[in-house]
């Protein structure tokens, strides 16, 4: 698995991230608290609390490409 927490702050944020997820064809969760949602989904992520960091969990072991891909959503 690999795993990163990322910010979303706006809805184009949000957008623009749900299109690259996408692409991919294994499993993305996103974390906040004790709910998890499937991160293809805009109307689960904006179920969320967006105002702090969430953790993504990427159900894959060669996620390089991926983590490059939503690079600019990494919380450092």
């Amino acid at each position: 698995m690999t795993k990163a927490t990322v910010s979303l702050q706006a809805i184009n944020d949000v957008k623009q991230f749900v299109n690259i997820v996408m692409k991919y064809d294994f499993d993305i969760d996103l974390v906040s608290g004790r709910y998890a949602v499937d991160a293809k989904s805009i109307m689960g992520i904006f179920s969320l609390d967006l105002s702090k960091p969430i953790e993504l969990n990427a159900h894959t072991d060669d996620g390089e490409a991926f983590l490059k891909d939503i690079s600019k959503f990494i919380v450092k």
